[in-house]
């Protein structure tokens, strides 16, 4: 596989960076290279207990441009972004899940589920090996699903 697959990127950006970023008192969410129409994109997703500010950002940008450089996982250009996961947060790993046991979310299926659709909310009342249960706002009705057969699970704050 190639430097500039995603796969292989993430992995290496995300074992740089892990460090980096909790040494400056922060939590890697999540690390993304996409392609967006011509343009390459390193996503760096850093968070904290009160929030990331601007400030944030920059700080970790500037922790990890030279290392980055250095490690050189990406052949060809890209624009590097370092950002907060945002209030509506995606749940993408265990501790995610784990994390928001309890919370609000909102989940978008890759395919519908017989009587309840494509897009639902609901409860993350569960979280098991992949395996994702949503209870509704009611209590009375649980679903659950694999976490792969998700498009999305994010938290849902808006309610």
């Amino acid at each position: 596989m190639a430097k500039s697959k995603g796969g292989v990127t993430v992995a290496k950006v995300r074992e740089l960076c892990e460090p980096i970023v909790k040494e400056l008192g922060l939590s890697l969410w999540d690390v993304r290279y996409v392609k967006e129409g011509a343009d390459w994109f390193l996503r760096i997703y850093i968070d904290k207990p009160d929030g990331v500010d601007i400030n944030d950002c920059e700080n970790v940008s500037r922790a990890i441009n030279t290392p980055l450089d250095e490690l050189d996982p990406i052949e060809g250009a890209y624009c590097l972004e370092v950002c907060s996961p945002g209030i509506e947060r995606e749940l993408i790993n265990d501790e995610h899940f784990n994390q928001f046991l309890n919370a609000d979310i909102m989940v978008k299926m890759r395919r519908p589920i017989e009587g309840i659709g494509k897009e639902f909310k609901g409860v993350l009342t569960g979280y098991d090996n992949g395996k994702v249960t949503i209870t509704d706002h009611s209590g009375e009705n649980t679903v659950t699903i694999n976490k792969k057969d998700a498009a999305w699970i994010k938290i849902d704050d808006f309610d």
